[in-house]
């Protein structure tokens, strides 16, 4: 019987925090950036080169990937999760990092619970309902939901 390698989670020293930033343990934050005032609950992975602004509310059980942007005054729900890699070969992309794409949040976005979004721009003021999947970018402000997430309202 063979051991495994045990790494540990927590927050590595790598972390940029604003002001006022309130993280709730155990989290796995490394090489990411947070802006002042905001929140990141328990549960949470935050990747390297993921920046997230001010005023921002990231709930339980979220996973943030590498390339994702998310703006100020963002509401991101329970169980989110946010893919850089769309199989584009077929497969995974097994640590070939060229094949992953960006996410890129506007200011005032609202995130579900247990959505997913895909390498996808996301205009300001935007509502992504619980459980879609946002497979396009959004360039219209407002409310979407499905899979894949579709307009059920502009606001």
């Amino acid at each position: 019987m063979h051991k495994p390698v045990l790494s540990e989670s927590g927050i590595r020293e790598d972390v940029k925090f604003g002001e006022n930033v309130r993280v709730i343990q155990p989290v796995n934050l490394y090489g990411c950036v947070i802006g002042n005032n905001s929140f990141v609950g328990p549960f949470v992975e935050i990747q390297k080169a993921v920046s997230i602004g001010s005023n921002c509310k990231i709930q339980s059980h979220t996973f943030i990937c590498e390339l994702v942007t998310i703006g100020d005054n963002c509401f991101i729900g329970h169980g989110v999760m946010f893919i850089n890699d769309i199989f584009s070969g077929g497969g995974p992309a097994q640590g070939d990092q060229s094949k992953w794409k960006k996410t890129v949040l506007g200011n005032r976005v609202s995130v579900g619970s247990n959505a997913t979004i895909l390498p996808v721009e996301i205009c300001d003021g935007t509502v992504i309902g619980a459980g879609a999947v946002v497979t396009k970018d959004i360039t219209v402000k407002g409310i979407y939901a499905g899979n894949p997430a579709r307009l059920i309202r502009i606001i």
